[in-house]
């Protein structure tokens, strides 16, 4: 389906007291603490107050919510902060595992456990070095907390991608749990596209695994004849939002295309979903990619974009909070500095709205918090976390 827009976000905004909000961002930075400047939005449904809670955080990719409150982000330089009572600890989380900072690699997603409350393990995905460059992976370690300062310990690895390589681009990297506690990783193709055609690769693939690692008896190549045991489905680019459907429990993850193509899918067990024989995009310098569209055996995108926004994060909303958002898809973008909403009537996108276009720089994770605020990471040298509320909440 191809892209339309029903609205922007040229409505009123109001800049309160300019120079003292930027004053007070550069202070909480240098103090590590919060920063409480906020923007008012008319969106197509309702005007939304969009609070910076934190800024200073150094290109932050992935946002937790811990069960007290307090927050858990990831930082691609390499590392694991820690915000309490919405003010950012100085000290920096340790025992976080050595990442291959190049490109787009780094610390990349963080996730909780299914049983945190039991077991305070959480889960990072992060791009390792090796002798031949870096490869995503993905560790489970233990939070332990004291106060303001926290600490990681019996880290250990639980995936490797196959086939490292020198290239900076497309980790993919984005972890969800599905319902029955299966961990599912999206894993890019590493800048070499051929790869996410092959089933012996974990390139271009969604990834499921149990918690310990092993592989679950359903995989469709658990047996290991026809592809790598952990590999759930084949045939993507890079994909940076994952999410599970509340509605249905399934696996939707949005992905980059080229300079087009773009795309959310439902990926299943032992699918392909084409790339880079059928895309709705083109290559950078204009030339057609692969046969086209359509190719039998291959699957079609739930929704697609032509031109790319760059897509990443991906969170459905269940809140009562905005409820006139209830029950709506929210992709994060970093070309244009957007975030989409997206109507769904079952499978299907009916209606897309691009909010706060250019007003927070890239966004490169929305998350919906406890209380049913949405929240946003920025990605920038000195991004923020913000937080998205109704007008007068």
């Amino acid at each position: 389906m191809r892209t339309f827009s029903l609205a922007g976000s040229r409505g009123s905004t109001r800049r309160c007291l300019r120079v003292a909000s930027l004053c007070g961002l550069m202070f909480a930075a240098s103090a590590g603490l919060s920063a409480h400047a906020a923007d008012t939005h008319q969106t197509k449904l309702l005007p939304i107050q969009v609070e910076t809670v934190v800024s200073g955080l150094n290109h932050p990719w992935s946002l937790a919510f811990l069960p007290d409150g307090a927050m858990l982000v990831t930082e691609r330089s390499g590392a694991l902060r820690l915000i309490v009572g919405n003010r950012l600890q100085k000290s920096k989380v340790a025992g976080v595992p050595q990442v291959w900072a190049r490109g787009q690699g780094g610390l990349l997603d963080v996730v909780l456990d299914p049983d945190f409350a039991e077991n305070q393990a959480i889960y990072l995905s992060y791009s390792e070095p090796t002798a031949q460059g870096g490869r995503t992976a993905v560790a489970r370690a233990r939070l332990v907390r004291d106060g303001s300062t926290a600490r990681l310990e019996r880290l250990v690895t639980i995936f490797r991608m196959s086939n490292p390589t020198s290239s900076g681009r497309h980790f993919g990297s984005r972890l969800v749990f599905a319902r029955d506690k299966t961990l599912f990783i999206t894993v890019g193709e590493r800048g070499r596209r051929e790869r996410a055609q092959d089933p012996f690769d974990h390139a271009g693939s969604v990834i499921r695994i149990n918690r310990d690692g092993s592989t679950p008896a359903d995989n469709p190549f658990a047996d290991g004849k026809n592809g790598l045991p952990q590999i759930w489905s084949i045939g993507h680019r890079n994909p940076q939002g994952a999410a599970l459907n509340p509605q249905t429990g399934a696996l939707w993850t949005v992905a980059h295309g080229a300079a087009g193509g773009d795309e959310i899918n439902r990926p299943e067990a032992g699918r392909n979903y084409g790339w880079p024989i059928i895309s709705y995009g083109v290559h950078y310098s204009g030339a057609r990619i692969g046969v086209g569209t359509h190719k039998d055996g291959m699957e079609q995108p739930l929704y697609y974009w032509d031109p790319s926004i760059a897509p990443s994060g991906m969170a459905f909303y269940t809140g009562d909070l905005i409820s006139a958002w209830k029950g709506d898809l929210f992709i994060g973008a970093l070309r244009g500095q957007i975030l989409v909403r997206l109507r769904l009537d079952g499978d299907k996108v009916v209606a897309e709205e691009r909010l706060l276009a250019g007003k927070y720089r890239r966004i490169r994770d929305v998350r919906q918090g406890p209380a049913g605020a949405l929240w946003l990471l920025t990605d920038d040298r000195d991004g923020a976390l913000l937080r998205i509320t109704p007008n007068g909440s």
